[in-house]
């Protein structure tokens, strides 16, 4: 695959830009003609109030900015997927509780529904009967109006209701384009069913569809392909690519013998290229050369959409073909911003202003249209410009068309139909409101933004010369960029500090690189010493005192240099934390980059409350009082196997920021990382004994914590070596001295009926197993409402059946061994009981000798059955009804635990009472509970999860240093001259 195409995502905004307007062959004749015939479309469409649709109405009515717009969406988010009442009540009165829907006559947006609905909502909410008869009116008024809002977007629930539908929408020379809504397979059963109906549309429409004649004037089929497996990602390719080209075989030889269209829909960014492997793969079939059905979608919001039409182009003269190509804006824009800053990439692989995507789509038109022989275009727009621009550019007689999507569009689809003859294909979606939930939200967040033409063309308060105002400047090669509210990954953290720089595995020209590279690393032995404690500890307390008084900006500037350090020597950290931490790719990734989170949050933190003046505090005139913060001396540092780099370094980057000295104690089992580290460490400068190794098994950290020169202890491991570390504390003379400790915990998540199953069921996957569940974090008790309790299951089980157990080595593998046999024994034996008593509700498989093994799900009655916290991938799930939700949590308390929780639900209400009930120190709503981020998520327990304050967080410096007041009476030489001396009023 072509390189350029491959990486241009990650171009600057400001290059792409610029390379996009030097590409396009727009003059400006042609931009004032468009813009002409743009505004003689808006005048039109805004003149013929008659035929707006109901979604149009609502755009209007109700933007989503709006209080109302947000109301509606989150009840047609979730309300049909809960079952319970009580719980469907709860909703309805939390989401239109304050809500001021105002006044609205006619039937504008859903008729008598709407109309009926809001008022009875209203009155309710005023007059406080949530309750009862007036609850229950009120519950299946709302119900029929979502439902009826899920319509506006779903031409029916089944094909063939839809190809009755349809008649009227052909009568008047409409071209279909259906969608069998369904996306993100979860199961191997849920990708069948969903193929299923793919095969079962395509034998639906063919008995509509012409035999003869072009296949560009019958209907057609759009696929997901993330529908077709479920696990549709490039770390899977190797058992997804062959088995979804298979699927998409199949739909296209039947697609093909019906002689219509099948369209492969666009998805996130990191899809892309698995799309276009794909597409290959059915291009160069022998026996679908015939067939020019063949078509794929393309996002002008991803940088690479000029690059990846070229690529199309190229492949298709390379196999004689004509591709069929759907041009889109791009539907997951929110979702790849975040997704880009949390990956720590370079840049945005989409554009961040609109006008930008609206420069690129126009680029791609000009492309795709001078191709005719290798590209049938189908522009998908509803704006008006858009439109304009591609008609004022078209060459004389170009074959091309216009789509719409169901329920928006209507009156331009006329124009450009009936004035400019010009043909026109629907875009409609066909499912239940089961499956029409993630592509429902997702076009009502796209159309209904406030960059959007839909949301603006109906509103008279804004002027047509406004809608015209981004043109002018394509035109004219004003553009500035990048959006100004929008920091580059890397700046999202404002001036403080940088952002760690992440890997994007999912371009292949990247991926080829970082693996070339890491194979090239040369395996770290560093031998291995017995270390002096008392001598190594008498060299710390000798560069203490130096270290102490080193200006705080040199501190942190000894922090930002080992981090800048870390980046460089990334290849050889990933390498190690592989070998010898048995880490996966992207846990190695992680956690390098957040060793270097830690390095540079605690430089920034340390710099904003170690300055050298202190804080000077208010008091009597005549005297001067000063607070400042100073390290407490030598601090023993013992961290874990389970994170030998970022705690490891997370540990000491705190102490030494405070001005401390340090002994590191590290995990007998991943002692080779900390000697790289130290390694660094010396390459970045540090003075010699501010951080030293005490290498060894348990024993060598209790002799580090008994010893009486120690100032504080900073500790991350198990609850019952907490214990004993206190203990040993306690029993030491001299000062009583500081104990910092993170440990494990009896983590649960909470589940309601209110939540999308599927989305449950990913972050479960990821908080239980990820890491082979060794984190401290991870979940280990799920409660689930008896009412889902079996859907969340059933997806659970086929999750875990493509969850992939191996050598963390290769990128395919979801799930890597335990840390060492003795783990191993202690795991297994408990799953060998409760397998026994027949609590085993799934497993994954696993077929390698120990210290691998399964990641298992198993049922319990209690919580309180777990005696002790099991620190592998081993879930335990308790059903519970929600009126006991007080109770659940009493119970999660009483383990005495305080480390994280986990609550998925559209409940705000329940989101605040579990948040002010639960003992936790870290709560995760609706997201995974693993994977905290330094700075964003501080991170540590209470109870038998820790001590505090938070690792990665504003306070846990402070518990590194001691406090000294220096106070001054400034009288002592003679007078307050200060105050003599004040001028007079």
């Amino acid at each position: 695959m072509n390189h350029t195409m491959t990486s241009a995502h990650l171009l600057d905004e400001d290059n792409a830009v610029t390379l996009l307007l030097n590409r396009i062959k727009w003059i400006e004749a042609q931009a004032a003609q468009a813009a002409t015939l743009a505004r003689d479309f808006m005048e039109t469409i805004r003149a013929s109030a008659s035929s707006i649709t109901d979604i149009e109405q609502f755009l209007v009515r109700y933007p989503l900015t709006s209080p109302q717009g947000l109301a509606l969406m989150i009840l047609a988010e979730s309300l049909l997927r809960v079952p319970d009442s009580e719980t469907a009540n709860a909703l309805i009165r939390e989401t239109l509780d304050g809500v001021d829907w105002g006044t609205h006559g006619g039937d504008d947006l859903f008729g008598k529904t709407l109309r009926i609905g809001l008022s009875a909502a209203q009155k309710t909410a005023e007059s406080g009967l949530f309750g009862g008869v007036a609850m229950g009116a009120l519950r299946l008024s709302i119900t029929e109006m979502v439902k009826h809002l899920g319509s506006q977007f779903v031409i029916a629930e089944t094909i063939l209701d839809a190809t009755k539908k349809a008649k009227t929408f052909e009568a008047n020379e409409f071209r279909l384009s259906y969608d069998m809504l369904g996306e993100g397979a979860r199961t191997a059963d849920d990708a069948e069913r969903y193929f299923q109906n793919y095969l079962k549309a395509i034998e639906t429409i063919a008995a509509r569809a012409s035999h003869d004649g072009a296949v560009t004037k019958n209907p057609s089929v759009s696929v997901k392909l993330s529908a077709l497996h479920p696990r549709y990602q490039w770390s899977q390719a190797d058992i997804c690519v062959p088995e979804m080209t298979n699927r998409m075989r199949v739909l296209c030889h039947a697609a093909a013998r019906a002689n219509i269209s099948l369209t492969i829909d666009a998805e996130e960014s990191d899809r892309l290229e698995l799309s276009l492997d794909i597409l290959e793969q059915l291009m160069a079939m022998p026996d679908l050369s015939s067939w020019n059905g063949l078509g794929v979608a393309v996002q002008a919001y991803d940088k690479r959409c000029v690059y990846a039409i070229d690529h199309l182009i190229a492949r298709a003269k390379f196999y004689n073909r004509r591709l069929q190509v759907r041009l889109v804006k791009g539907a997951y824009w929110d979702t790849e911003i975040k997704r880009a800053q949390v990956a720590g990439l370079s840049d945005y692989p989409v554009f961040t202003k609109k006008i930008n995507t609206d420069l690129s789509y126009l680029a791609a038109a000009e492309i795709m249209l001078t191709h005719p022989a290798e590209i049938y275009p189908m522009f998908a727009t509803h704006n008006a410009m858009t439109a304009a621009s591609i008609i004022t550019i078209a060459p004389p007689n170009a074959q091309f068309e216009f789509q719409r999507l169901y329920g928006m569009g209507a009156d331009l689809a006329l124009i450009l139909k009936d004035k400019h003859k010009i043909p026109v294909s629907i875009y409609a979606p066909v499912g239940s409101y089961q499956d029409l939930l993630p592509y429902l939200v997702r076009r009502m967040l796209e159309n209904g933004a406030n960059t959007s033409f839909v949301a603006h063309i109906r509103n008279t308060t804004t002027s047509i010369d406004d809608l015209l105002h981004d043109a002018h400047e394509i035109t004219t090669a004003q553009i500035s960029a990048r959006h100004k509210s929008i920091p580059l990954p890397q700046h999202i953290y404002g001036e403080a500090r940088l952002n760690s720089n992440g890997v994007d595995l999912s371009n292949s020209k990247t991926r080829i690189e970082f693996f070339e590279t890491l194979k090239l690393v040369a395996p770290c032995n560093s031998p291995m010493s017995d270390s002096n404690i008392d001598q190594i500890i008498s060299n710390a307390r000798t560069a203490f005192y130096n270290w102490n008084h080193t200006p705080v900006t040199m501190r942190a500037n000894y922090l930002n240099k080992i981090a800048d350090a870390f980046e460089t020597h990334k290849y050889e950290l990933i390498k190690i934390l592989q070998n010898e931490g048995k880490k996966t790719i992207a846990d190695a990734i992680a956690e390098v980059r957040e060793a270097i989170d830690f390095a540079r949050y605690y430089a920034a933190e340390g710099v904003k409350h170690f300055g050298t003046s202190g804080t000077i505090l208010s008091g009597p005139t005549g005297e001067d009082n000063i607070l400042k913060l100073t390290g407490r001396g030598v601090f023993a540092a013992i961290s874990p196997w389970n994170f030998p780099l970022a705690i490891f370094c997370g540990q000491i980057f705190a102490a030494i920021m405070a001005g401390n000295t340090v002994i590191a104690k590290p995990a007998e089992q991943t002692s080779m990382i900390a000697k790289f580290c130290i390694k660094i460490f010396d390459e970045a400068g540090l003075p010699p004994h501010i951080i030293q190794l005490a290498i060894g098994d348990g024993a060598v950290g209790a002799v580090l914590v008994a010893h009486k020169k120690i100032d504080g202890v900073v500790f991350t491991g198990s609850s019952s070596v907490a214990k004993l570390i206190e203990r040993s504390l306690a029993k030491k003379d001299g000062a009583i001295i500081p104990f910092i400790a993170e440990t494990g915990g009896q983590n649960a998540m909470i589940v309601d009926t209110t939540a999308l199953p599927e989305h449950v069921v990913d972050d479960v996957m990821q908080s239980a197993f990820g890491s082979a569940g060794q984190r401290c974090s991870a979940l280990r008790v799920l409660y689930l409402p008896y009412e889902t309790a079996d859907k969340i299951l059933t997806l659970l089980r086929g999750a875990l059946s493509f969850w992939r157990v191996g050598d963390p080595i290769n990128i395919q593998t979801d799930m890597g061994p335990l840390i060492d046999h003795e783990a191993h024994e202690k795991i297994a034996a408990h799953c060998k009981i409760l397998t026994a008593n027949g609590k085993l509700m799934a497993q994954s498989t696993c077929d390698l000798p120990a210290p691998y093994i399964a990641a298992h799900v198993f049922e319990i009655s209690s919580i309180a059955n777990l005696s002790e916290e099991i620190f592998g991938p081993i879930l335990h799930i308790i059903r519970y009804h929600p009126r006991d939700l007080g109770t659940v949590i009493d119970e999660i308390n009483e383990t005495g635990y305080g480390l994280t929780c986990g609550v998925h639900s559209r409940l705000k209400t329940t989101h605040q009472f579990v948040s002010d009930r639960i003992r936790a120190g870290n709560i995760y709503i609706n997201r995974t509970m693993t994977g905290a981020v330094v700075g964003v998520q501080p991170f540590g327990g209470m109870g038998l999860s820790g001590t505090g304050p938070k690792a990665g967080g504003p306070h846990y410096l402070m518990r590194f240093a001691t406090e000294q007041v220096i106070s001054t009476n400034t009288m002592a030489a003679g007078g307050n001259l200060k105050l003599l001396t004040l001028p007079q009023d």
